[in-house]
């Protein structure tokens, strides 16, 4: 496959991250090591697919406003959109994973068991591996020299029955007298940042952090306090070298939204930034489906997107009501418009018969020569009549007096 330059550039600093991720993981040295890890695999997959989304002449890569290239939150979006990508949900829940514990380690400190620290390594060199043939035809070990040894002492275990052990660690620590708070609070980051796998809006704060430990501390279950870790599952197939790692979701307990200031028990409670989550006008959901306002109107109707909570929400400020969209609303409308009537296409109705023709309208317009005259519009083209024009019997697609073939403002049409 020929590469453009920058997508040879990028790819290459793709693979150079994962050598590195994979080199700080087996390393005996314990210094230092967790950090490299999750530094160089963010880095990896960022480069990796900016590299896929520019070979594929994707426009996003440089965001408009900035004119800087875009974060790595916008480029699973972008990722996600690309027909060379073709990035799924439970790949993009992995990486958001690890971007979610790389933004801890980078910016405070978090503690990662060393059973899900495997996990997400490993899973992360099949992801990668996946990618890799999926946009440029090639394979991860192409790049790796023969003489790496894969050695390990323990074996990929069940990502619930590593929850369910570090859950238990972190209520061992917060137990009275043992003053080993910031221990148990950087264990929790690690597994707050794991519900990156299936909330994408998942931003790990303090106060999460600290309520949970509250929850951890009145006696709370794992299933209870971490409802969406049991959404989350580690697909493990093959053995020894040929050994690869998948997360996949399956059915967990239900999660619920409430306000503030609702009386519900709960057993911890997380602060969600709504104005992040529903961050779209009516214009820009117009904008980005490339409809005209009326039309979304009536497509955000016939889908019920007015009335679902999780595509819109209402923000009041003192007497102002602004209504925002969320990106559940994009993805449904998008969907409608590309998938046809399985996924509410064929908006319109019936197609109109080509033999019924409308019916004329005439209303005034300036002609060439300053004469008064009158457009008639047809379902041909407009045709305009008028005494002492230049334009008489002529057609909006094929004006005499334009070089473009398109009549000029002063016609009345252009």
């Amino acid at each position: 496959m020929k590469l453009r330059n920058e997508a040879r550039v990028l790819k290459r600093k793709a693979i150079s991250s994962m050598r590195a991720a994979m080199t700080a993981f087996n390393s005996p040295h314990d210094d230092g090591r967790v950090t490299a890890v999750l530094l160089h695999l963010q880095h990896a997959f960022e480069m990796l697919l900016k590299a896929a989304l520019v070979q594929g002449r994707t426009p996003g890569v440089f965001a408009r406003e900035t004119g800087r290239s875009i974060g790595f939150a916008r480029c699973l979006h972008e990722a996600r959109a690309a027909s060379r990508v073709k990035l799924t949900e439970e790949e993009a829940g992995a990486l958001r994973a690890v971007d979610a514990m790389r933004d801890d380690e980078q910016h405070w400190f978090t503690v990662i068991e060393e059973g899900l620290l495997y996990l997400h390594p490993r899973a992360a060199v099949t992801l990668f591996d996946d990618l890799l043939h999926r946009a440029f035809e090639e394979r991860l070990a192409d790049h790796l020299p023969l003489r790496v040894l894969t050695i390990g002492s323990e074996s990929p275990q069940d990502l619930q029955t590593l929850v369910d052990r570090e859950y238990a660690n972190v209520a061992a620590l917060l137990k009275p007298h043992r003053r080993a708070r910031a221990d148990a609070e950087a264990r929790l980051r690690a597994l707050l940042a794991m519900e990156a796998h299936v909330e994408p809006d998942t931003r790990v704060s303090v106060t999460d952090v600290r309520r949970v430990a509250s929850g951890v501390r009145a006696g709370k279950t794992r299933e209870q306090v971490f409802p969406r870790l049991s959404q989350v599952a580690a697909a493990v197939s093959g053995e020894g070298l040929t050994v690869e790692v998948r997360f996949v979701k399956k059915d967990g307990l239900p999660v619920h939204l409430v306000k503030a200031d609702e009386p519900v028990d709960a057993a911890a409670v997380r602060v969600v930034d709504l104005q992040r989550k529903y961050h779209r006008s009516s214009t820009d959901l117009a904008a980005a489906v490339h409809l005209s306002h009326p039309r979304t109107g009536a497509l955000r109707a016939h889908l019920g997107i007015d009335v679902a909570e999780d595509c819109r929400h209402v923000f009041d400020f003192s007497s102002q009501r602004h209504v925002r969209y969320s990106d559940n609303a994009y993805t449904r409308m998008r969907d409608a418009l590309a998938g046809g009537p399985r996924h509410g296409g064929n908006l319109g109705g019936p197609r109109p018969n080509p033999a019924m023709r409308p019916t004329p309208r005439m209303y005034p317009a300036r002609m060439h020569g300053g004469g008064e005259g009158v457009v008639r519009a047809t379902a041909d083209g407009v045709s305009r009549e008028g005494v002492g024009s230049r334009l008489r019997a002529a057609t909006c697609r094929a004006c005499p007096v334009s070089a473009r073939g398109r009549c000029p403002r002063c016609c009345g049409c252009g």
